[in-house]
This record gives structure tokens, sequence and C-alpha cells, in this order.
């Protein structure tokens, strides 16, 4: 007598703040802030701020937080150490700043990848550029472990902008499209492989039997997609349901705000069965396996590491802080630029200002 093939959702967990994660990843979250119109210093009108816990507003009151930030919205400059953060920018800029004096203003599609390392300071601010319209932004900030003998390499980011980065649509037998957005791990398909741009070279993504993927899903209305099984023995997977209305997973209606863990090995059928488009970000990766000792910015192996970590950080403040204010701005214009800490600098016009 046979028996039914294994369901290849493992578990399904609603979406909260932050996402669960699996190793390698240490945390995931979605922002998606509907900012007003800027005051023209880059901030919402103070009318706005009333009622807020300012230095830690988290409050979403009308759809949007200002987090740790006074007077602009984001994240002040503050340490990390030990792992790499994965910052997807889908609408809006936003400011980096950090210890080894490198800057930058992405969005609209970039990616920045900052491998933190042995220790770094970065601000990340959220500035109001537009004083005539709604400031909407959207991101990902997603935490990758780095193994134990990569948590103390040299700190590193790099820019994926939003042109480089490879996007391959698929239209399913009705005509309907699915597009698929590879920032790490490549992409087998019938029709071929599209490989991603290079992750950092002290990136647990960096070595190929680490099988990471980082990718975001748009299937249309309707939309059918097979998508297909990791390369890796071990691989853990977890998809992020997080815009749209219903889907199937493996015939399984899912409605949105939910995460799934899957059989990595397995090829999953997803059909968009709503009404609007259907948006989802997928996590991979083979888990490193190490013990993990955290306290807020710091992930290292042992307790006595993390102390040590904090020991460093009040010794060397990481290099030191040589921006002039704790939450620096890079202007009025929306073009997007990286001065990177060697002197090197890309730049490119705005497309859009939102």
């Amino acid at each position: 007598m046979n028996s039914a093939a294994p369901s290849v959702i493992l578990s399904i967990t609603p979406l909260g703040m932050p996402w669960p994660t699996l190793d390698p990843f240490l945390f995931c979250v979605h922002h998606d802030d509907a900012y007003p119109a800027g005051n023209g210093r880059y901030g919402p009108d103070a009318a706005l701020l009333r009622g807020r816990q300012i230095g830690s507003d988290f409050s979403g009151q009308a759809g949007w937080s200002m987090y740790h930030g006074e007077q602009v919205p984001g994240f002040p400059a503050h340490p990390h150490r030990g792992f790499e953060t994965v910052t997807i920018v889908r609408q809006g800029r936003i400011d980096h700043s950090d210890s080894l004096g490198a800057g930058a203003r992405f969005g609209g599609g970039d990616v920045q990848w900052l491998t933190a390392g042995r220790g770094i300071v970065h601000a990340e601010m959220f500035p109001l550029l537009r004083t005539d319209a709604p400031n909407p932004l959207e991101l990902f900030q997603i935490w990758l472990n780095l193994p134990s003998a990569s948590k103390m390499v040299a700190p590193h980011f790099t820019m994926f902008w939003s042109q480089d980065i490879p996007r391959q649509r698929f239209t399913d037998d009705a005509g309907r499209a699915t597009e698929v957005v590879s920032i790490a791990g490549t992409l087998h398909t019938p029709a071929g492989a599209t490989a991603p741009l290079a992750p950092p070279p002290d990136s647990w993504a960096s070595r190929p039997e680490a099988d990471v993927a980082i990718w975001t899903l748009r299937l249309a209305p309707g939309a059918r997609l097979m998508l297909p099984p990791a390369a890796g023995a071990g691989t853990r997977r977890m998809l992020y349901f997080f815009a749209g209305r219903t889907i199937t997973v493996d015939g399984q209606a899912v409605a949105v705000k939910h995460g799934l863990e899957l059989r990595a090995g397995s090829a999953v059928p997803l059909v968009n069965t709503g009404a609007e488009p259907a948006e989802l970000l997928m996590l991979q990766g083979r888990p490193i396996g190490e013990p993990v000792a955290q306290y807020g910015p710091f992930v290292m192996n042992t307790q006595a590491q993390l102390q040590q970590a904090f020991e460093d950080y009040r010794r060397t403040q990481f290099g030191g802080w040589p921006w002039p204010d704790a939450a620096p701005v890079h202007g009025d214009r929306a073009d997007r630029f990286a001065r990177h800490a060697d002197g090197r600098t890309e730049r490119f016009a705005a497309q859009e200002t939102s």
C-alpha cells in the first residue's frame, strides 16, 4: 500500500515583527512606511510627532514610525560585529554613513550588503526628500550570520545597484507572469541558470556549498510558478508571503502575512489565487551549525567573545565616528550614490524620487 507523499510544507507561521528565520539567517524585518511630505529638513512636520515615543518609535501610528530617529526617521549611529546586513530597498531612499568614512544614498530596488566583521558603526537614515508629496519607504533588512572563521574579518560594504541585479520573468501556460529577483543564489530553470552578483568575499553566501539564496517573487493574479528545488543537501528554506491576498503552496491555501518553512530539496508549485499580485521573499541556505551568542548588535559564538566585543567597542568605538552628527543626511538630491572608504565613488541620476 502506497503512502501519501510528504508535504513540502514543514510549518506555517504568522508574520510578526521580526519575521522568523532559520540558520544561517538571524533576523528579517519588513519596513513599509507611508511617510508624509517632508518639512524641508528631511523629517515630518513637528505636529505629526505628537504622541510618539521619540527616540524609540515603532508605533506605526498613521502608517509610519520614526524608529530611533529624533528629527529624521531611521537608525542613527550604532555598532555591529560578527554578522552581515543585507538591506533591500524597494521604494524610497536610505542614507548610509559609517565609521570607515563611507557614505551612500540608495533605493528604488538597490541592495546594500554590509559585512560587519570585527566591527563597524553605521547609521541608516530615511530622509523625507519630497516636500510636495508623500515619501513612501519599503525595505527588507536581513541579518546573515558569519561563520566563526570570518567573524573578525575587516568590515566591508558592497552595493548591488538595481539595474545590475538579475531579474527573470516567467510566463505560465495562460500567459500570466511571475518576476523573480535574485539578490543571492543561482536560479536554475529549464531555460537555464541565472547567476546573481557576487556576494562579499567573506560572506557565508560566497561559499557555493552554503547554497544561500535571497529572492523576491511577484506573481500576477492567477499566475503559476514551479519554485525549483535547492541545490545543496542540508539546505533549509523559508518563504514569506508578505503582500497580496491568497496563494496555494503545493495545493495548500495560505493567507497573506504568513511564513512557510519548505522542504528545500523539493520543487514547489505556487499559484496566486488572489485578485491582486502576490509578493514573496525567499531565504535559504545550509546552516552554519555553530553556537550563537547574541546581544543586540553583536553576534559571536561564545559569551566570552560577546563580552570582548563590548569591551572593544567601549575602548575603540570601532574606529570612531567621522561624521558631524549621529544621523547624517546626504543633501536634497534623490540621486543614488556610494562613496567607498577607499575614495571610489559611484553615482546614478534619480529615476524617481520616492
